[in-house]
């Protein structure tokens, strides 16, 4: 299989990531990269000796077949489909767009042209997703009653020298933080049916703590900052959720999961491993990590000690389906039902009124060991 090449365009604080994680994989590899600022650009091109481009030149570069878009999410529709107007597949960051009719617009766009598109996040690929899929699957958990999901802190202020744009309209804990709660929920239960929601702005203003030169600095807040809702999945599964960045301290657990045989505790979504715990018939809880497992080992010693991050998997996969001539299994449709799903909280929290999701979402099957090391370099 001839690796799929690489063109980024975003080289900020995520690009590191992924730029690092290429190296994993071997159906992928960076060949440019480029962003509106060019030293930002050129600094990322020295790091992992790539070619710096403009915008423009990558979009037209030979030696580039799949873009990976990782500007601000306002930028992902603009850039996606410019990409995509240039012949190339591409891969997203989430959102993949900052409304569920932009994004549909890319979906359209996609499969017009005979191209690929695919969008974050991917965690669920990793090791605790795929035990806590395997555990329902075998009808251990049994059939998903209900649930909870929470993501619950206080915001972006206090370690993102320019968090303004986290704070307005395409941002806040419900499109920054919720694609990855909703996309395991998703993997897990498969597509959703309904969505109530109530929200709020729990502060008007927000001020700069974090250190560099906007300290201090006080904006205005443009979006909800917290929105509980009840999602009502195909399967008949009720899930209670909640996003926000109002809250200083709590014990929710990220997502618990209630099924007829026994409950399920998830770790982070936003990272590829940590402990599963499942209690079989009000049973004691059973630990079950996830070190020893493939997208489950501790990798990244950069955040924190115990974290495993294979962002990129999904790019290898992806690349896999294109030779294959498939579709990749975080595919722009299910991006867009997950979207469609959190545009519905936010629609709903306004609005009061109960929402129906229209989208569709393909549960594909998880990736097994063997395809996952013939992913890996």
């Amino acid at each position: 299989m001839n690796k799929t090449r690489i063109g980024v365009i975003g080289c900020g604080n995520i690009s590191a990531t992924y730029m690092r994680n290429v190296a994993l994989f071997n159906t992928i590899e960076l060949t440019a990269c480029a962003d509106i600022v060019a030293e930002a650009a050129t600094h990322r091109a020295r790091e992992y000796d790539i070619e710096a481009l403009s915008v423009d030149a990558l979009l037209a570069s030979s030696d580039v077949d799949l873009v990976l878009n990782l500007t601000i999410p306002t930028e992902h529709y603009r850039v996606t489909m410019a990409a995509l107007d240039a012949g190339k597949h591409v891969f997203t960051e989430k959102p993949l767009a900052v409304t569920a009719a932009l994004a549909s617009e890319l979906v359209r766009a996609a499969r017009s042209k005979g191209l690929m598109l695919g969008s974050a996040p991917d965690t669920y690929f990793g090791a605790a997703g795929r035990r806590a899929r395997g555990l329902i699957a075998d009808g251990k958990v049994g059939p998903v009653i209900g649930g909870t999901a929470h993501m619950l802190g206080h915001g972006m202020e206090h370690w993102h020298p320019a968090p303004e744009f986290y704070y307005q309209e395409g941002g806040g804990p419900v499109l920054d933080m919720g694609p990855y709660y909703i996309s395991m929920l998703l993997s897990l239960l498969g597509p959703a049916r309904r969505v109530m929601a109530m929200s709020s702005i729990g502060n008007d203003t927000r001020t700069i703590t974090a250190p560099g030169p906007n300290t201090d600095k006080t904006f205005a807040v443009g979006t909800e900052t917290t929105a509980m809702a009840i999602i009502e999945f195909a399967s008949n599964a009720i899930i209670s959720v909640g996003f926000s960045w109002d809250v200083w301290s709590h014990t929710h657990p990220f997502i618990e999961l209630y099924g007829r045989n026994g409950s399920l505790r998830l770790p982070d979504p936003d990272t590829y491993g940590g402990d599963v715990l499942f209690s079989e018939r009000g049973g004691p809880w059973q630990t079950l990590p996830s070190e020893d497992s493939l997208l489950g080992a501790i990798n990244w010693p950069f955040d924190a000690p115990r974290i495993a991050n294979y962002r990129a998997t999904a790019i290898a996969e992806m690349a896999a389906a294109i030779s294959l001539g498939r579709q990749p299994r975080a595919s722009g449709e299910n991006a867009l039902h997950a979207l469609e799903v959190l545009e519905a909280i936010l629609k709903s929290g306004r609005t009061g009124n109960p929402v129906e999701i229209a989208t569709r979402y393909s549960l594909t099957e998880p990736l097994a060991d063997d395809e996952i090391k013939s992913l890996m370099a």
